[in-house]
């Protein structure tokens, strides 16, 4: 990950559309790749789950900006509703929590 870089665990769920067309997720899922690309980012990992989430993925992006404009590209569409966690590196927080007073 570059220095400047941000990671973002995101969890979805399917919409009734989404589940209607279910057959077309693969595809989906391709174009989110290709918006987060646009954006800088990548979809680094992304697996389909099982309980309140129907996927989950790791993502990558340069900065919140960039972020926010690939999730609205994807929620356009309709298919899926996304809940967008950002993460920080174990060794980030280990420097934050020791900096605490």
């Amino acid at each position: 990950m570059k220095m400047h870089e941000k990671m973002y665990v995101l969890l979805g769920r399917y919409t009734q559309k989404g589940i209607e067309n279910i057959k077309d997720s693969p595809d989906r899922l391709e174009a989110a790749r290709k918006a987060a690309k646009s954006k800088g980012g990548e979809i680094k990992e992304f697996y389909y789950t099982m309980g309140q989430y129907d996927f989950v993925a790791i993502c990558q992006a340069p900065n919140d900006e960039a972020m926010t404009a690939v999730l609205l590209m994807i929620g356009s569409k309709g298919a899926v509703k996304t809940e967008t966690l950002l993460a920080i590196p174990a060794d980030k927080g280990v420097e934050i929590i020791k900096g605490l007073p």
